[in-house]
């Protein structure tokens, strides 16, 4: 008998459906007519045991009794799915084969293996896994994947990763929970203080803004514009504006901006009717590839900007989208790229998406298939791929407004792949007027390309380049090196520095994902600026939505800011449990150990060092800041965002 484990019964059936007919359904399990057999976990149905299970006595919270660090690493059933975890018992013993079909990621991989481990298997029998990979829930590609099984112990390394992220989560969480909680506790506070690898430092993260903003002090600063045109009868045909010299720095801040005022009316009156020459042109074709199909963060981060979902909505949304409608592929994907074997579906995704009523059905119809973007690279492309849209019609499904509006989003993305490049001629003027340095700068739009899929006006545009404190488009008249010019006038503009933006969905999920920018080291820093990030895709919406729940954080408006708790815990905590420096170079260690760069004992012995060290520490940190009563989240527009996903689901 072939056994075939799923991750969730979803996905089970999926691939029942591809299997053998006819079939008896049961609650737990599907019975194939040869014989064979389709059953599943329930997500985790297994989970790391809780110190108590290892001794009665660590059930009691006490200084003394840290740092808790298991000789021998167990696990436990999880209650509510403890006879789905009986049958499974039963189902691998009489299996000849077993088939893993977890999800196509790290976790995916753990979820399963940690069940076959669970139930002692032979060596002979455990070394004949095969490993099946499903990305598309419908019926084509569930049977494309049947056809490509492969050993599941190529897949070990993966699972290796995965155990050691969750030990290494269960050891820094539970110690240093307990360690500052006990210390809240001394002053009065109420609650739990959870500590965690990747929660804190995100929490540090939007503490550290907050203090910015409040600390921020506004400085007005100058520039200089000088109206040109082609002769001092013409109308103003440009502007260019003044790039202070190596002089002016002593007057000028460390991002060059002017702060004294009398420097800059003195270049305007300089300036005022004098002959301006053309020092240099640099004029180039710019050619802009489409943007990559979207990972997870990616789209959470895009559906946060166009529609303001939150990340854990917009990863409820994917789930349904795949697994209940069955229209795009695996949403817990970190990669943007895919396998070349995926282009003999495009044409009939393509074709789908054109004959649909939605608004996608023009931009499907000018999809040239035959163009292979950047995007195809299995060179790219691991355990999973980008999320795309599967073969099957949009057509009579009923979505809901957020189902709908992020399917939109992923099909965009995917047909862009499609569509030529955006093409522009980029020029740089550089002007000598009165002794002084000016620059003009133009864009020339010359094949819109994938752009046409991405409307915007110009209005729109330019309003966001003068809240940005950017100049606005302008076109230039044919120019010439050496040529004379004239400046009618020069024109004084008074701007303020700004504090920075509070973080919101969006914004907190992209320093999450490009967490390079936030590291000290230099050396770390390099390693994370294309690879790794605060967390994982699959991982991320549920620390944020975490940190919401307890107390950590608060919304205002769009805005994310922390609460008093969140700030005083941020403040109590060692400088380096509260950078992302640490679990930034985890994250690195952890993608070394699924890529076969790293092992398992390389990455446990030194976080068991450091658990041991910050909690001795704890004893010495102040909590005084905290207040007596934990602070209580309002019900918002998530929690009806979340209500409206179930209620359409």
């Amino acid at each position: 008998m072939k056994l075939y484990i799923a991750e969730k019964p979803s996905l089970g059936r999926a691939i029942a459906a591809a299997l053998p007919k006819p079939q008896k359904n049961h609650k737990t399990h599907i019975e194939l007519a040869n014989g064979d057999v389709v059953s599943w976990c329930i997500g985790h149905i297994l989970a790391q045991a809780d110190p108590e299970d290892y001794d009665a006595e660590l059930k009691k919270w006490r200084m003394e009794s840290l740092p808790i660090v298991p000789q021998q690493w167990q696990l436990k059933p999880i209650a509510r799915t403890r006879s789905q975890l009986t049958v499974l018992r039963k189902l691998v013993k009489q299996a000849d084969e077993i088939i893993h079909a977890g999800d196509p990621d790290r976790e995916g991989q753990l979820l399963v293996d940690e069940v076959i481990d669970y139930f002692k298997l032979s060596k002979t029998k455990k070394a004949n896994i095969k490993r099946l990979l499903i990305s598309d829930l419908n019926l084509p590609a569930v049977k494309r994947a049947l056809t490509s099984l492969k050993p599941n112990s190529d897949f070990m390394p993966l699972s290796i990763s995965a155990l050691a992220r969750s030990r290494a989560d269960w050891l820094y969480g539970i110690n240093l929970t307990r360690a500052y909680t006990l210390q809240g506790q001394k002053t009065g506070y109420n609650s739990v203080l959870s500590v965690g690898r990747v929660q804190t430092p995100l929490l540090g993260l939007v503490v550290r803004r907050e203090q910015e903003i409040s600390e921020f002090v506004s400085k007005p600063f100058f520039q200089v514009q000088a109206h040109i045109a082609l002769s001092s009868k013409d109308a103003v045909a440009f502007t260019a504006k003044w790039q202070p010299s190596e002089n002016c720095q002593p007057y000028c801040d460390e991002e060059g901006r002017v702060l004294v005022k009398a420097l800059a009316e003195n270049v305007v009156k300089r300036i005022a009717n004098q002959p301006a020459t053309i020092s240099n042109i640099d004029s180039n074709e710019k050619q802009q590839a489409a943007p990559l199909p979207f990972n997870l963060s990616q789209l959470q981060i895009s559906a946060a900007k166009q529609f303001s979902m939150n990340a854990k909505l917009v990863l409820d949304v994917c789930q349904a989208l795949y697994e209940r409608h069955k229209l795009i592929t695996y949403p817990r994907s970190d990669c943007r790229y895919l396998p070349k074997e995926q282009l003999k579906q495009a044409s009939g995704i393509v074709n789908t998406l054109a004959n649909s009523s939605l608004p996608c059905n023009k931009p499907a119809q000018g999809a040239n298939t035959s163009f292979v973007s950047k995007a195809w690279n299995d060179k790219k492309i691991t355990a999973h791929h980008a999320i795309i849209p599967t073969e099957k019609s949009p057509e009579n499904i009923n979505l809901n407004t957020f189902e709908k509006n992020v399917y939109l989003l992923i099909v965009r993305q995917y047909l862009v792949q499609f569509y030529p490049a955006y093409i522009f001629q980029q020029t740089k003027v550089e002007l000598l007027i009165a002794g002084g340095n000016f620059m003009s700068q133009a864009k020339t739009e010359k094949q819109l390309g994938w752009q046409v899929l991405f409307p915007k006006s110009n209005k729109t545009n330019n309003q966001s380049k003068l809240e940005h404190g950017q100049e606005q488009e302008q076109t230039l008249p044919p120019l010439t090196k050496g040529q004379l010019l004239h400046c009618q006038q020069g024109e004084l503009i008074e701007k303020h520095t700004s504090p920075p933006q509070s973080f919101t969905d969006a914004t907190l999920l992209g320093a999450m994902t490009g967490i390079s920018r936030y590291v000290n080291d230099a050396a770390i820093k390099k390693v994370l600026k294309e690879t790794d990030g605060l967390g994982t895709d699959a991982t991320r919406a549920g620390i944020i939505d975490l940190l919401f729940k307890r107390g950590f954080l608060q919304r205002q408006g769009k805005a994310i800011t922390a609460t008093k708790v969140g700030v005083a815990l941020i403040t109590a905590l060692p400088t380096m449990a509260t950078l992302p420096d640490m679990t930034a170079q985890w994250e690195a260690t952890l993608t070394a150990i699924s890529e076969k760069n790293a092992n398992y004992l390389s990455f446990m012995q030194p976080l068991t060092v450091i658990v041991n060290e910050m909690v001795q520490g704890a004893s010495q940190q102040s909590f005084s800041g905290l207040p007596k009563v934990a602070f209580k989240p309002k019900r918002g527009k998530r929690t009806f965002q979340k209500k409206a996903v179930k209620k359409a689901s």
